[in-house]
């Protein structure tokens, strides 16, 4: 089967939703998104809109992502007793490949995974960095 690259807001919304299911069903991630999150459709059309200003950054789209991650990751890791690691952001990344894998191929695609891993990095490096300086 011949797999189409990421083109539209459509292809974007397929992948969030699917990439979600998978998390919300995962073990380690599971928890601490469903735990976060009360309204999953908004949540999900949010994340789309993220995902969608984030790769088509060069095409006129309707909605552009307005929000801060960095805030939003530093406070979900505060309210987990500083429990996020390293591994929670392996099994986010994986989940992430895999769907990927699972439904495009092209361009977009590989930028969609070189964009979330260095997100994931950047994330990790700040939710540490923010520990260190509520210690201090």
């Amino acid at each position: 089967m011949n797999k189409k690259d990421i083109n539209t807001r459509e292809d974007v919304t397929l992948l969030v939703d699917l990439f979600y299911k998978k998390v919300r069903k995962d073990n380690t991630l599971g928890p601490i998104f469903n735990n976060v999150i009360n309204d999953w459709d908004s949540h999900l059309n949010h994340l789309t809109i993220f995902w969608e200003s984030s790769l088509f950054f060069t095409k006129k789209i309707e909605h552009k992502y307005k929000g801060n991650p960095l805030e939003v990751h530093v406070k979900v890791d505060s309210d987990n007793n500083n429990g996020i690691t390293e591994l929670h952001f392996g099994i986010w990344l994986n989940h992430w490949m895999q769907t990927i894998d699972e439904l495009f191929e092209g361009e977009v695609a590989d930028n969609a995974k070189r964009r979330a891993r260095k997100m994931g990095s950047f994330l990790y490096l700040k939710i540490f960095e923010a520990r260190d300086k509520k210690e201090s």
